[in-house]
This record gives C-alpha cells, sequence and structure tokens, in this order.
C-alpha cells in the first residue's frame, strides 16, 4: 500500500494535460510545488490542529527551496485523541521535480528533533518527514495542492518507539497580490504505531499567511 499510492499520485500527475490550464498562479508557492526561484525568500506562518508553525523558506537555486520551521504542538503529531504539548526544530527542504505545463510536482523533506511533554515527563525524538505534492493553478490568483505526506517519526528510549503516518488531503493558497497570500491545508489519514500494535486518525487543518520578499 505504501509504494501504491506515491505510484497513483504520479500516474495522476502524469495524465494531466499540459494546456489544463491558462494562468500559472504568481509562479510561487509555499504550499504547493512551485519553488520560489533563486534569491528569493518567503516567511510562513500557520496555526489550526495540531498547533502553530513558523517558517522561513530561501531558494537556492530555481528547483530547489531550504529553509527551516518552528512549531509549537497542542496536539501530539496531529493525533486527535491526545494534547500533549510539544516542539519541533525542522530543517524545510522542497525540490521541484517535474512540470507539465502549469502542473508542477515536488518533494518535501523536513527533518528535525521533537519534544512532547505529557504530564510533566518528556519525550524526544526525530522528525523524518517526506511527501509529495502536485501543484495546480485556478487562474493568477489562486493555487490549489493535492498531497500525500509521510511524516514518518520515532521517538527514543522506551515509549512509543517509531511512528508511521499516511497522510493525504489538499489546500490552496489565495494570491491578494505577487508577495502576499493567505492559505488552507489539510491532511488526514492513520498513523500506524506498531511497538503498540495501534493505529491513531491523524489530522492537519491549518490556516496562514505568506509573504515573499
Amino acid at each position: 500500500m505504501k509504494r501504491l499510492v506515491p505510484g497513483v499520485l504520479l500516474a495522476c500527475f502524469l495524465a494531466l494535460p499540459g494546456t489544463a490550464l491558462a494562468q500559472r498562479g504568481q509562479g510561487w508557492s509555499l504550499l504547493a510545488a512551485d519553488t520560489l526561484g533563486r534569491g528569493n525568500t518567503a516567511f510562513s506562518a500557520q496555526i489550526g490542529w495540531p498547533g502553530l508553525t513558523l517558517g522561513l523558506l530561501h531558494g537556492g537555486s530555481e528547483r530547489f527551496d531550504i529553509g527551516g520551521k518552528f512549531t509549537f504542538n497542542w496536539g501530539r503529531e496531529g493525533w486527535v485523541r491526545f494534547t500533549d504539548p510539544g516542539i519541533k526544530l525542522q530543517a524545510w527542504m522542497r525540490l521541484l521535480l517535474a512540470q507539465k505545463g502549469n502542473i508542477s510536482l515536488a518533494l518535501t523533506f523536513q527533518p528535525g528533533p521533537l519534544f512532547y511533554f505529557p504530564e510533566g515527563d518528556t519525550d524526544v525524538g526525530l522528525a523524518l518527514p517526506v511527501a509529495l505534492v502536485v501543484g495546480i493553478p485556478a487562474g493568477s490568483a489562486v493555487m490549489v495542492n493535492l498531497g500525500l505526506d509521510m511524516p514518518f517519526h520515532v521517538y527514543f528510549g522506551e515509549g512509543i518507539g517509531p511512528v508511521f503516518p499516511i497522510l493525504v488531503g489538499g489546500g490552496l493558497e489565495y494570491f491578494i497580490d505577487r508577495s502576499l497570500a493567505v492559505n488552507f491545508n489539510i491532511r488526514m489519514g492513520p498513523s500506524l504505531i506498531p511497538d503498540f500494535e495501534a493505529t491513531e486518525f491523524t489530522l492537519e487543518a491549518l490556516v496562514g499567511v505568506g509573504y515573499r520578499f
């Protein structure tokens, strides 16, 4: 199943007609696949479930962005049954894999340490989330995204151990002008926890703003 879903997403991308849309948004995005462009930098802020995320992303080349994120969560990695507070410090990388007409496909990777504080205790772990995202411009002011996220993470020591989430969903960005956009993103699916032979329903639903300068 884990190998099938990325293949289906890629097949859907390749099946899209090259002239599906006449516009390519504003030529950049924070949530979809269009990179920022060499030398450009963008600030991102999102809030919702499971928390608050602040990020800075820089265009290292025409096809590759790199930056960092700080996250304060009040829901443990999006698990809807848990409200443990925690923080994450992550790198933020995005690679444009392919373009067909106005449609783009990108791979993102956001590794970094995580810390959760359940009832006075501390859980320490490492996040290694990988995602595929397709960006589809709907006119010059709206960018739609469809994504498959696999935000794998592992907790060290005795406790939860490795976690394998498989999340799907979409979102959109509305460009107020060429530099400023408001956005909404949603992903949902199961998180598999092998050490406990358990599955937790996981939800990420965030609204935010992006500013390129």
